[in-house]
């Protein structure tokens, strides 16, 4: 007999044995005592999945994408084209998948930009079983968001952004999806964390796409996980799970997601405009100030970008701005480099109007900017 069996007939055993004074002694447990157990495992956290499951959902696509010919790989394109009289590209169908979450009662879908790519069909599927075809509302790639739209019978269930409040370091989330996509039109899967750190910049080596000021978590978020919710210990919607940091494409608690208050103004803008107005013109010209220009200005430091020249009648000039200044704030948010500057700018509207912090002749001066559009 081997091993493996033996150990078997002694678990039976041990159960047969132990069995019936085990059968008694949970018979003799009162009846409050068992409701008492039973709602003791009702957390927070499970209250929270309880109310955003139904909510959640698989998006699948397909899309045609052209892609060269392996048999091809040893020669250039101009001598299959020239001498074999072939392409040396052909189309294939390919499928992809992702969560994402719905955010109206008649149909709206948050999901990741990258996730619907160029998808020329898209299908949701819900916890019930349910599938729906959908349509590209719209998307904006600078924020890796993007919504759609489908047309259900009957009002669907669906979650708000939580606009009013800035997540908590340590404290508790849920990521909802379908990791790896192999849970469709089913019950999403969810993993518990915290939030561990606010503000996280990095930069995707897959298509170099910068993710700024996102939340980042220890909350296991996987492939297909990307446009599901990331939730707090209320239920609200604090963020849209987007990327994740790994060496091997799996989960190693390096999990990021685009703030509720970001997401829900992109999404609000899709649904009214069908995409984001990145027409925003200040006339401003600016370089980063390296510690080479912070000497040579006087700086005590180096950081923040410093305005080289500005169209004359631009916002930048009504504004007061001068050559010379440093700009080291934008609305609070401090300034370091250029690309500080463009992301923070990529946050508002022809229209708005910000507060800009600046240092002139090494003295600091608040400045108000109401942003242009490029026509």
């Amino acid at each position: 007999m081997s091993d493996m069996r033996v150990r078997i007939l002694l678990v039976v055993f041990a159960m047969s044995v132990v069995g019936p004074a085990g059968v008694v002694a949970q018979n003799t447990r009162s009846t409050s005592d068992t409701v008492e157990v039973a709602q003791s495992r009702r957390t927070a956290i499970t209250r929270a999945v309880q109310a955003v499951s139904p909510s959640v959902v698989t998006i699948n696509v397909e899309e045609t994408k052209r892609v060269r010919d392996p048999r091809f790989d040893a020669y250039d394109d101009a001598y299959v084209r020239y001498f074999l009289r072939q392409s040396p590209y052909r189309e294939e169908r390919v499928q992809g998948t992702g969560s994402g979450f719905i955010v109206s009662p008649d149909g709206y879908v948050v999901t990741n930009e990258h996730v619907i790519g160029a998808a020329d069909e898209i299908e949701v599927l819900f916890p019930d079983g349910r599938s729906m075809p959908a349509t590209r509302v719209g998307s904006d790639e600078a924020t890796d968001l993007a919504v759609l739209k489908v047309e259900p019978e009957d009002a669907l269930p669906y979650v708000e952004f939580d606009t009013t409040s800035s997540p908590i370091v340590g404290e508790w989330v849920i990521a909802f999806g379908n990791p790896f996509g192999l849970f469709e039109a089913t019950q999403p899967s969810v993993s518990v964390g915290v939030v561990s750190a606010t503000g996280r910049d990095l930069r995707a080596e897959s298509d170099g796409r910068l993710y700024r000021d996102m939340i980042q978590t220890d909350a296991a978020v996987n492939q297909g996980n990307s446009g599901g919710p990331l939730v707090n210990a209320e239920g609200k919607v604090i963020g849209v799970n987007t990327a994740i940091y790994s060496e091997s494409g799996g989960s190693i608690g390096l999990g990021f997601a685009v703030p509720a208050k970001r997401a829900a103004r992109i999404v609000s803008e899709i649904r009214d405009r069908g995409a984001v107005d990145r027409s925003y013109y200040t006339g401003l010209a600016t370089v980063s100030v390296t510690p080479r220009i912070a000497r040579a200005l006087d700086l005590k430091r180096s950081g923040g970008v410093l305005v080289h020249d500005f169209d004359f009648g631009s916002p930048a000039a009504a504004a007061g701005l001068q050559i010379y200044d440093v700009i080291t704030e934008i609305e609070g948010t401090p300034i370091e480099t250029r690309e500080d500057y463009i992301a923070r700018i990529y946050d508002f509207r022809p229209g708005d109007t910000l507060r800009m912090r600046v240092l002139r002749d090494g003295e600091p001066r608040e400045i108000q900017l109401t942003i242009g559009r490029r026509e």
